[in-house]
């Protein structure tokens, strides 16, 4: 397991992450337990979770990733593990968090009750890396990034990131750190897969001459990209089964997800793979981490015996024939995910 820093911090994780949103909902504690055990002894140190996980988003179990994520930790060294979690970001703009009562906002009254909530449920007294879930363009950058500072300095906090974040929120936070001589994002955690490159548009850049790492996740693109969602398959229990089958914003991403572009250019991809003999999750992953802006590719998965093809990419270089080949892809159909 290769190991890097997380942006300009002191903080070196394995280049592969366990992401936990379903641990709770898909996944009962002791499977998200067996699997945490599993990517530990694999040489995984890095671990993600939110306050508002898991998912799809429900005040009946808001919270529960944590504890059980807290109670795993809890059997561990502590120092052994990075530990990530997220506070939720607005409220009232495209989603609706179930934290709160749904009132939240990236405000110091809510950072601090969302720090001392999930340090609680992790069991925990700091967390290695806190995130910001997603952004509020129109809140004040300065207060936001003041109130993270204290969290750092009072050693609730080791170091700042962000999530779903563009160049320009990326940019105005870094200003507004730099401007008050307060702690910095050292990550960010977008969306970044063979079927969504749009963050090499423009974020690569940022990250590269601002020393911010990404970590990202839905390497998978939701699970497209192992194959199951082809020829109009709708496997049971998988999320976007379920997301298709509902109304609003989860059948909106249902959609973003598995559509006809997206399909398509994962038919290519699954070629590719079996022409290298290859598993299709494990190229995926191995190409995630072949970036020089990427720190750690947060993985994620609901059943134990998902995760092998994953850590099959730990030592994995993809050769530049491959490269090429899902790079032509990637031209000859444009932002699969719109």
């Amino acid at each position: 397991m290769q190991s890097r820093r997380l942006g300009q911090s002191a903080i070196h994780v394995s280049d592969i992450c366990m992401g936990t949103m379903t641990f709770g909902s898909q996944t009962d504690e002791a499977e998200a337990h067996r699997i945490l055990d599993a990517c530990l002894d694999a040489g995984i140190n890095f671990y993600d979770t939110a306050e508002g996980y898991p998912v799809p988003p429900d005040a009946k179990w808001v919270g529960r990733t944590e504890e059980i994520v807290g109670r795993w930790m809890k059997t561990k060294p502590r120092d052994a593990i990075i530990m990530a979690t997220k506070v939720s970001g607005p409220s009232h703009v495209w989603f609706k968090s179930p934290c709160r009562h749904g009132m939240t906002a990236l405000d110091r009254k809510n950072i601090f009750q969302a720090i001392d909530d999930s340090l609680a449920r992790l069991q925990t007294d700091y967390v290695d890396l806190y995130q910001t879930h997603w952004p509020d363009h129109d809140a004040p950058y300065d207060e936001m990034m003041d109130a993270l500072d204290e969290l750092v300095r009072v050693g609730k906090v080791r170091i700042l990131g962000c999530s779903n974040e563009t160049s320009w929120g990326l940019m105005k936070a870094l200003a507004a750190s730099e401007r008050l001589g307060v702690a910095r994002y050292q990550t960010i955690q977008n969306n970044f897969s063979l079927n969504n490159r749009r963050f090499e548009d423009e974020l690569k850049q940022v990250c590269r001459k601002e020393g911010v790492s990404l970590i990202p996740y839905s390497p998978l693109a939701g699970g497209v990209l192992s194959g199951k969602y082809q020829d109009g398959a709708a496997p049971e229990g998988a999320r976007f089964s379920r997301y298709l089958a509902m109304e609003g914003r989860q059948a909106a991403m249902g959609r973003r997800f598995v559509n006809e572009k997206s399909l398509a250019a994962t038919e290519r991809y699954l070629g590719i793979a079996a022409d290298a003999g290859l598993h299709p999750v494990t190229m995926a992953t191995a190409w995630s981490k072949q970036h020089d802006f990427v720190a750690s590719t947060i993985v994620g998965v609901s059943r134990f015996e998902q995760l092998a093809p994953i850590l099959d990419a730990r030592e994995l270089v993809l050769g530049d024939d491959i490269m090429t080949a899902l790079h032509q892809v990637t031209r000859d159909i444009l932002y699969p995910m719109g």
